[in-house]
């Protein structure tokens, strides 16, 4: 483990959970909900933390045990250190600019232990169910060493993630293949790829990292992409590229051209071979890669479009070419899904699915979701930020608007973000990280302010 050197402050004492306060459950530990149970025993909310693997960490973890994660050798954030850390807790500061994963699950274990709440998390088990109750609290089974049980809950915090239910081609591409096919999250190491004919399919951020690693790995390497992206670089004029920072109330178009002057700087793929993009920079969620243009440049890595069909041993692209294969990468992405709900309760199309500040679904009082948006940044600091006002709202020190108003909000931000980004399952849950952090900091003073004046006159009444 890589010795924490930055100071973070001490941790506050934790309260006495309160028994007249609402009881919550959170579903997973890795980032976001570390960030949930943090937060929750900092306010004294009596929680249970149930998560499926023996560790922390989530997605980050290399072969966790949970069987879920997408970590592969190769893997580091997009998103530099200081932009990715929780707001209380700053990343070591002998990290590079971009952690490796093991340093980042690293950082979440040391997360846990300076704030003192891992006894609070339930390794080893499942959440089989999770069903409304008539009562309208929650009913939630769970399955572990001592077998399934079933607890009832005020308030459930989903942190299940959203990049362990692998995506695939959807209709298959016609044709046979005879050789193996493997999606990104089933990716580990370039042992994989060794002595093979890979060919990996996507634009996105793994199937860049994949494919650069092909060209050292593998027999012969390609990349196949039906729609182009604008690839980003990591670094910029000697400083990561995330750290030139802007007014946090700013709206989109600030970044949009920040993202446009990232674009031009780090320079167009199309120019080596890749398809050219027919959106504009700010349109797509950001991709980068700063070893996918000298496998480009050095011919190690063959570009091509999109797929036509499968031929046996080889893949031929629309463009009536074909390479020779005998292992396809799919970088396809994932569905957004939620096993232990059932569709009566809420059901998922597409990766759409509306929800108020990204947290809350009007019709599922006491159902929180964390970390279930894709922002431009990175999402630890914004699920603390959920957290700490899903706490408030169970403490009672935050009131909402009404509903009508919360629908109304919904439907105007889910609007604007279809307008923002080129229809695709891949941008359902885009926001501005800034903005986000900004504008859900407003509603948390907003809804102070509320339950303040409620307060107010509840005690009015109360002296009339």
């Amino acid at each position: 483990m890589v010795k924490n050197k930055h100071r973070a402050p001490a941790p506050q004492t934790p309260v006495a959970p309160d028994p007249s306060l609402p009881r919550a459950c959170v579903i997973g530990a890795g980032s976001s909900g570390i960030a949930a149970a943090k937060a929750l025993h900092e306010a004294g909310i009596p929680f249970e933390c149930y998560e499926r693997g023996t560790v922390v960490g989530g997605n980050w973890v290399y072969d966790n045990p949970n069987g879920q994660s997408a970590c592969y050798e190769t893997l580091e954030i997009n998103t530099s250190c200081p932009r990715m850390a929780y707001s209380d807790f700053p990343m070591p500061a002998d990290y590079p600019a971009y952690a490796k994963h093991h340093q980042v699950a690293d950082y979440f274990t040391q997360y846990v232990d300076h704030f003192g709440f891992g006894d609070r998390i339930t390794f080893s088990t499942s959440v089989d169910h999770v069903t409304r109750n008539g009562d309208g609290t929650w009913l939630v089974t769970v399955t572990g060493p001592e077998g399934q049980r079933t607890e009832d809950f005020d308030a459930v915090l989903v942190a299940n993630g959203h990049h362990w239910d692998a995506r695939w081609p959807e209709p298959a591409y016609p044709g046979t293949f005879n050789g193996k096919q493997i999606h990104s999250h089933d990716y580990r190491n370039g042992d994989q790829l060794v002595g093979h004919d890979v060919v990996v399919v996507g634009a996105g951020n793994s199937a860049m990292d994949i494919a650069v690693a092909a060209t050292e790995k593998a027999r012969t390497a390609t990349i196949s992409q039906r729609r182009g992206q604008w690839v980003l670089r990591k670094f910029l004029f000697g400083r990561p590229s995330d750290q030139v920072a802007l007014p946090s109330w700013l709206p989109w178009w600030a970044t949009s051209a920040k993202l446009a002057v990232g674009a031009f700087a780090s320079g167009n793929v199309a120019k080596l071979g890749l398809p050219q993009p027919k959106h504009k920079p700010g349109q797509s969620h950001p991709v980068q890669s700063e070893g996918i243009r000298g496998a480009l440049k050095s011919g190690r890595l063959t570009p091509k479009p999109g797929i036509e069909r499968l031929d046996g041993d080889r893949v031929v692209f629309v463009d009536g070419s074909s390479v020779p294969a005998d292992l396809i990468v799919w970088a396809t992405g994932y569905r957004v899904s939620f096993p232990f709900l059932d569709p009566d309760v809420l059901s998922v199309k597409d990766n759409d699915l509306p929800l108020w500040k990204r947290t809350v679904h009007p019709d599922l009082p006491g159902l929180y979701f964390l970390g279930l948006l894709q922002p431009v940044g990175a999402v630890m600091p914004l699920a603390e930020a959920q957290s700490v006002w899903i706490t408030e709202q169970l403490r009672g020190t935050y009131a909402p608007p009404s509903d009508t108003e919360i629908r109304q909000q919904m439907v105007h931000d889910h609007e604007a973000n279809k307008k923002r980004f080129y229809s695709s399952a891949r941008h359902t849950m885009e926001v501005d990280f800034d903005h986000y952090l900004w504008d859900l900091q407003r509603e948390r003073k907003q809804g102070a302010a509320r339950a303040q004046a409620a307060r107010t006159t509840d005690r009015s009444s109360a002296t009339a």
